[in-house]
């Protein structure tokens, strides 16, 4: 039982039908009927209509009447609608910072970008010459990099797009803006730029000038003026050969965790992702942000119906318009491509325990901890204040992590159920597990059990000291599993808006 106002519970294990329970308002509870590991059971009779509680939280409505005992989900509970009152600003409380601040050893750029990995990119301006991009990293794959110690690798940056759509408006300004953000991402020491030549997305508008004066630091080509395909694999190899000895120069040094931008994720959910991974992690946020540290919450769809936490946290009143106005976006956008706001939880989740995007949506919520929300941005922008802060993205962790990285983050946090596997290059992936038997299951993928919560042999606020400090370890160079197996190739997955012609 996790509010005193709830009246349902989530099961620690599997309940056979007839098991007999200990309830927290005391007296017994008999199950009506098998209730799966992390779903929920009814804690008293609810008639149908009735608000059904979790967190101390409405995540929705009766279908029809509940008898005490019995499982909570798809079959008698729905969404309803979703209109929570705003008390904007009135949770927010100034934080207070660490008498010692914590350091991490990192990459200090000549830009004044910090960075937790030194790899060198390879980015392709439009799909056209993400083959060559491709081929460029296969040039420096396994023991190639013997040569350059010290540095993490050549990392292709390719996606599907760049073409086919229009010069003007926000489908190539999001474009471009994620690719500018990746292309100065303080993970790469340098990076090449390489389009095909003729297409709309020209590779001149993804240079920040100030990086190109940075002798090195990033150079462009075209596959046309290179002469052709082998020709353009055969010049960038080269390009890259001269990137990678100034990569391997850099050296870490120490740095305060202020310089720390962490990106939360969770994906594939379960019904212990708001219990344990998520409030460890929120407590993880309230340590680093007490270091000065920032950390990005994102998924839009998947805070909607708890967003009153979060504009109650909100800095200032405008802080929190900019959210609401991001969440009436997304319901206008929703509704004009035949879908709603609930069409999420996944598959995955509604197995894993959860029934309505409300539910979801209260356990996500659960990253940012308590600190104040300090600022939103819209997807792929550069993030620049310190705390928390909101990024619109879709909930697709893919998609929703690329923004994460093209705004900054050096380092990603994972929280998933289910057990999702997602790397992400340039920035490392921590993984958290929300249960112990996933964990064990997936012991090869997972770098961090809060099953433990769950399990009762740690809490909530010793997990986010440990996952802090993994923050460290990580952002000074200690690698994630998915980096171990050389995952993450694959995941730059930009927020693709706007026709395709």
């Amino acid at each position: 039982m996790l509010h005193p106002d709830d009246n349902v519970a989530v099961a620690r294990a599997v309940l056979v039908a007839g098991a007999v329970i200990a309830v927290p308002r005391g007296g017994a509870l008999v199950a009506r009927n098998e209730i799966p590991a992390g779903h929920k059971i009814a804690l008293a009779d609810i008639a149908a209509g009735t608000v059904v509680r979790k967190y101390g939280q409405v995540i929705g409505k009766a279908t029809a009447p509940i008898a005490a005992g019995e499982h909570v989900h798809v079959h008698n509970l729905d969404m309803g609608d979703s209109h929570p009152l705003h008390g904007i600003g009135h949770a927010y409380v100034p934080t207070r910072p660490a008498e010692v601040p914590a350091t991490f050893e990192g990459y200090l750029r000549a830009d004044g970008g910090v960075g937790t990995r030194n790899f060198v990119g390879v980015v392709s301006s439009v799909n056209c010459s993400a083959t060559v991009c491709k081929a460029i990293e296969k040039a420096f794959a396994g023991a190639a990099m013997a040569e350059w110690p010290g540095v993490d690798g050549v990392v292709a940056i390719t996606h599907g797009g760049g073409c086919g759509l229009s010069g003007r408006g926000e489908g190539i300004e999001l474009l471009q803006r994620t690719l500018r953000g990746y292309a100065a991402h303080a993970n790469f020491a340098a990076v090449l730029i390489i389009g095909l030549g003729c297409e709309v997305n020209q590779v001149d508008g993804l240079v920040d000038p100030r990086l190109a004066a940075i002798p090195g630091r990033l150079r462009t080509m075209t596959i046309q003026d290179a002469g052709g395909t082998r020709e353009a694999i055969a010049k960038g190899e080269a390009i890259v050969r001269e990137m990678l000895d100034l990569a391997a120069t850099a050296r870490r040094t120490t740095l305060p965790a202020s310089r720390l931008v962490v990106g939360l994720q969770c994906g594939g959910s379960d019904g212990y992702s708001g219990i344990s991974a998520n409030p460890a992690l929120g407590a993880a946020v309230d340590l680093l942000v007490r270091h000065g540290g920032t950390a990005i919450l994102s998924e839009t769809p998947e805070i909607y119906g708890a967003e009153h936490l979060l504009t109650a946290r909100a800095a200032r009143p405008e802080i929190a318009e900019r959210l609401m106005a991001r969440l009436r976006w997304w319901e206008d956008y929703t509704g004009k491509n035949g879908g709603d706001m609930n069409n999420n939880p996944s598959p995955g989740n509604k197995a894993g325990g959860i029934t309505t995007i409300l539910e979801k949506s209260l356990g996500a919520v659960a990253k940012g901890g308590n600190t104040g929300l300090m600022d939103v941005v819209e997807y792929a922008e550069p993030v620049t204040a310190h705390g928390l802060v909101f990024m619109d993205t879709p909930g697709y962790d893919p998609v929703s992590a690329t923004g994460q990285v093209a705004g900054g983050a050096n380092l990603i946090c994972f929280t998933t159920g289910r057990g999702s596997t997602y790397g992400c290059k340039p920035t490392p992936s921590i993984k958290l597990a929300t249960n112990s038997t996933m964990f064990e299951r997936m012991r090869l993928d997972m770098d961090f059990n809060a099953g433990e919560i769950v399990d009762g042999t740690l809490d909530v606020a010793q997990a986010g000291e440990r996952l802090f400090q993994l923050m460290l370890a990580t952002a000074s160079g200690q690698r994630t599993l998915s980096e171990q197996h050389d995952l993450g190739n694959n995941e730059f997955v930009p927020w693709q808006l706007g026709a395709v012609m």
